[in-house]
């Protein structure tokens, strides 16, 4: 009933309360007529005459309303009654007190003629406690003018919503929702005893084979069970005016928070069941699978037998039919048997099956007819492993990242001290020198081995970038008779872009090699040769991307995809590829960084990167940049915008003494080589382990200070902290930051330290010199 339709019955009830009143208008008309024929002055016998002629139009006029709005009202209840006539639902209206003034046909096929009976009586044998539902329900309508509530059947469950007729009549309507091709009406008929509860432990339904047991209709779960709570797959007591009966316990979970329980038979080693088991469990919604003492399989359910590929005939091994316990299946058997096995359940792997399918199983011993037994009760936990193996995937990321990290750390201070040492030697030699082309072997190797380190910190997202706004069409062109070279002549690219791409905000360089690192990796894909296709496009995401575990905000982005059209990439290799030294090439072949390379770039840019992959088809990696409303700044005076703090390699030439630096390194081999380059450019240094050291330093009044040199990273007091106290009494002292890590990686650590810098390691000779240099002057 719509709440216009409820107003007009509301205003005919209203209407009829002033016919009531126009009555009372009426009488004093005429009271007023009569009243000034009996008077003789004129003047208020025109007034007593006008009175009573008004009063008379007024009542006229209120009739007319009344009769108008009183039509009106029984027609639209007819037509309210002629539309729930044919309801396939059970209808009913009723007066202020319950009863019943109208049933439509379903209801009469349902609950037969009810005559003037009350519809809580009417539904005694549908749900408990009928009257107080519908009380509860009434007084709602009669606040709101509607309300509907769930309740819990012996068939189901049913929705039983009531719509406020007017001020004093209401009218119900009751939707029966059968579940499992009416699993309850079927159960309820069903020789294996079972209960409907609800998640506080109240009975709300239970079959004839369990009332038989217990001798009654007990209401709640600890008049049942003796022990609570019970678990699926475990032995439990039920209570019998008989005394205790073992039984196991299957437990399924019902919609609306119900619980199905099923009591399965256990022998007392007597041979009597509750009731003969080959016959009740075939068609149990519980997957069942008996074991024998040896381990095979002698029996399983239907759904027993869907879950793990098995026939009706077949009796495996049950260890041969699931595995991923981490020890022999045929153990666990075993243990259960004598009794040493601690109940708890265990997630395997179906190995017959195609896809991943877990299952949560339980073991229990039974004895039927003096043979020890096993049963096991599988409940599929398919999902909850997916999802704890994405978890364990996540955090497996995190953890290598930050290793990846750390390693690179670790490295760069390693090869600070071999390059700086390699520049300290080649400025004592010329290109005669017998050992001049072996210094120049370590520097280049040196090189090559700081490459590799830059990969892993671009993995774990630590890598230095130095963004600017640039144009993808240009980056792609620059880069096309290069991918041309790297693929080979059995390999074409074509590269393909919408002409107003937008601009994104990116490491040119890093860029590049994302680019490379994915075409490289799909030329691998086609050792027979093919095409790669390089696309870019604009894309507009009017709302949040969930995927692998990713959100991408709504947006403006550009798209760049690399495709290919090799042998693609299998499933189970999907979550290991993005992770470093993963690499199905053969030795000598590969490093495994490439794709994990490319994703820290992408991901510490800024941007998401998906791969989608069909096995003999090929393999596409989508790469999502934020696009940016704005193109490249270009200065007045020519010079590049955004330039970065990082200061370009010097020359390597002496220059005259140009201050006093202090120099504070907790790594040894690093502080040497930056001290003896320092010294040999004319500087005088002074040296400090940690920041508790150069504290003590600088409580010297007397010593001068020009520029600090401090690594970030140091054990006890970190470089920035001990910096800030520092320049709380020399404040015009300059410094510059060292570290194996990214300066973003902390850059809010030391952010708002003035006249700061940062140089990154590996860092040479010159670079040292240099950015000291342009410090001081």
């Amino acid at each position: 009933m719509t709440d216009p339709t409820a107003r007009r019955l509301s205003l005919a009830e209203t209407a009829a309360g002033v016919f009531s009143r126009s009555r009372w208008l009426i009488a004093v008309a005429i009271a007023c007529i009569a009243t000034a024929v009996w008077v003789e002055e004129s003047r208020s016998k025109l007034v007593l005459t006008s009175a009573g002629v008004v009063f008379s139009m007024i009542a006229v006029i209120a009739a007319s309303i009344v009769a108008f709005a009183q039509f009106s009202a029984r027609r639209l209840r007819r037509q309210v009654l002629a539309i729930v006539e044919h309801d396939a639902a059970p209808t009913f209206c009723t007066d202020f007190e319950g009863e019943i003034l109208f049933q439509n046909r379903a209801a009469e096929l349902r609950f037969g003629k009810q005559g003037r009976q009350s519809l809580p009586r009417a539904m005694a044998g549908l749900f408990a406690n009928p009257a107080a539902v519908m009380f509860r329900l009434q007084s709602r309508a009669g606040r709101g003018g509607a309300s509907r509530e769930d309740v819990v059947t012996r068939r189901g469950h049913a929705r039983l919503s009531v719509h406020r007729i007017g001020r004093r009549q209401f009218l119900w309507r009751l939707e029966e929702m059968m579940e499992r091709g009416d699993a309850a009406g079927s159960v309820s008929n069903m020789h294996l005893p079972m209960m409907i509860a609800s998640k506080s432990g109240t009975v709300v339904f239970m079959n004839d084979a369990l009332r038989m047991i217990v001798k009654g209709r007990p209401k709640t779960l600890d008049r049942v069970f003796l022990n609570l709570p019970i678990r699926s797959g475990e032995e439990a007591m039920i209570s019998t005016p008989d005394g205790p009966i073992r039984t196991m316990v299957a437990e399924i979970a019902g919609s609306g928070d119900r619980r199905e329980i099923y009591l399965l038979p256990v022998s007392d080693g007597d041979g009597q069941d509750l009731n003969d088991q080959d016959a009740l469990f075939e068609n149990l919604p519980v997957a069942l699978v008996r074991i024998s003492s040896t381990g095979l399989v002698e029996a399983a359910n239907q759904l027993g037998r869907d879950y793990l590929g098995l026939s009706a005939e077949e009796q495996p091994a049950f260890g041969s039919i699931v595995g991923g316990l981490g020890r022999p299946v045929g153990d666990w058997i075993t243990d259960t048997l004598a009794g040493r096995a601690d109940g708890r359940p265990e997630v395997l792997r179906a190995s017959r099956r195609k896809e991943d399918r877990f299952f949560q199983i339980s073991l229990r011993r039974v004895s039927t007819r003096g043979t020890p037994q096993v049963f096991a009760v599988l409940n599929d936990a398919t999902d909850l492993k997916t999802m704890e193996a994405q978890v364990v995937q996540s955090q497996k990321m995190l953890a290598i990242g930050q290793l990846a990290g750390g390693i690179a750390h670790d490295f760069n201070n390693l090869l600070t001290a071999i390059t700086g040492h390699c520049d300290l030697l080649l400025l004592r030699r010329d290109e005669n020198d017998p050992d001049y082309a072996d210094l120049i072997q370590v520097q280049q190797n040196t090189n090559r081995a700081a490459s590799l380190v830059r990969q892993l910190l671009a993995f774990s997202r630590k890598q230095i970038l130095l963004p600017e706004v640039i144009d993808l069409p240009d980056i792609l062109s620059d880069l096309s008779h290069l991918l041309n070279r790297l693929v080979g002549e059995r390999v074409l690219v074509e590269q393909a872009w919408n002409e107003e791409l937008d601009y994104i905000r990116a490491d040119r360089r890093q860029f590049e090699q994302v680019l490379m690192n994915l075409v490289v990796n799909a030329r691998d894909a086609m050792p027979d040769g093919g095409r790669i296709w390089i696309e870019a496009e604009n894309c507009t995401l009017p709302e949040a991307l969930h995927r692998d575990q990713a959100v991408v905000p709504a947006g403006k982005y550009v798209i760049v995809q690399v495709r290919d059209e090799g042998m693609g990439i299998p499933a189970e290799r999907m979550p290991k590829i993005f992770e470093p030294f993963f690499t199905t090439k053969g030795p000598g072949e590969g490093t495994g960084l490439g794709l994990s390379t490319a994703y820290g770039i992408v991901k510490q840019t800024g941007g998401y990167i998906f791969v989608d992959s069909v096995v003999g088809a090929g393999t596409t990696f989508s790469l999502y940049f934020p696009a940016l409303d704005y193109g490249p700044e270009v200065p007045k005076d020519g010079s590049l915008a955004g330039a970065s703090r990082r200061v370009a390699a010097g020359s390597g030439h002496f220059c005259e003494p140009g201050g006093v630096v202090l120099l504070v390194e907790d790594e040894a081999p690093v502080r040497a080589f930056a001290a003896r380059a320092l010294r040999l450019h004319g500087y005088e240094v002074i040296e400090a382990d940690s920041g508790d050291e150069a504290l003590r330093k600088l409580a010297d009044p007397l010593l001068r200070i020009d520029v600090i040199v401090s690594d970030v990273i140091m054990p006890g007091v970190d470089g920035p902290t001990w910096v800030r106290e520092a320049l709380k009494t020399r404040d015009a002292v300059r410094v510059v930051f060292v570290s194996g890590y990214a300066e973003d990686a902390f850059s809010e650590v030391y952010e708002g330290i003035p006249n700061s810098a940062f140089l990154p390691k590996p860092f040479s000779l010159a670079e040292l010199t240099s950015m000291v240099r342009g410090q001081i002057h």
